[in-house]
């Protein structure tokens, strides 16, 4: 697949992604190559491979001969998620203390740094992509690509529910905070305090994002 070919792809799995998590395209909708195409203004190729790409992530479940449909992105989707990173993130985090170099922790300082210019700014796109590369520094110095790979799967869907659902002040400066401790950590190469900090790094945002997710939901009569 050539690079203009893939930046279309994830052009469009990107379109897809937010109208899925927005509610534009329901629970249980199937997904139609020919609908699809007309609506994002694209071929059926880029489109097939977008879905493709939905299904890795847990969004789009693709089944012989039944064609796409859309999966629910509910509290519990989301829950069992974060189970998942939480406790990915405390293990990369450990060996991320054991083994990031000086100029990791340069980059690291230097990701933070840009995430804390959005934040002043209230550019939260731009932050919310600092703050992965903030989380890829790490990943990077941990040197276990198999368990990056598992949270790489999901942070484009992450961010997509961050910028659904909100991401305010307060919780900016929680992560500001979390990070700063993370740091220090990492500098000591405390890999127990490193580790129990990004689970609950990882456990806040969690919480935040299935309050926030909440408090959205409409309220059912009975």
């Amino acid at each position: 697949m050539g690079e203009t070919t893939t930046t279309a792809v994830g052009a469009i799995a990107d379109r897809l992604r937010q109208d899925i998590v927005a509610g534009a395209l329901g629970l249980g909708s199937r997904l139609k190559l020919e609908d699809l195409a007309r609506r994002y203004d694209t071929g059926h190729m880029p489109v097939r491979e977008a879905l493709r790409q939905l299904a890795g992530e847990g969004l789009v479940e693709i089944a012989p001969n039944r064609g796409a449909r859309v999966r629910q992105v509910d509290v519990e989707f989301v829950h069992n998620l974060f189970d998942l990173r939480i406790a990915i993130e405390a293990l990369l985090a450990r060996r991320c203390a054991e083994r990031i170099d000086a100029a990791q922790l340069l980059a690291l300082e230097a990701a933070q740094e840009s995430f804390e210019a959005h934040a002043r700014r209230r550019d939260y796109p731009a932050l919310l992509a600092a703050n992965r590369e903030f989380h890829d520094v790490m990943n990077r110095a941990a040197r276990n690509p198999e368990a990056s790979a598992m949270l790489e799967r999901h942070w484009r869907l992450i961010a997509a529910l961050w910028n659904r659902f909100g991401y305010g002040a307060g919780r900016v400066a929680g992560v500001i905070s979390d990070h700063h401790q993370i740091i220090r950590a990492l500098r000591a190469r405390d890999a127990e305090v490193a580790s129990c900090l990004a689970m609950a790094h990882a456990a806040k945002a969690k919480q935040e994002l299935l309050s926030r997710m909440q408090a959205a939901a409409p309220v059912v009569a009975s």
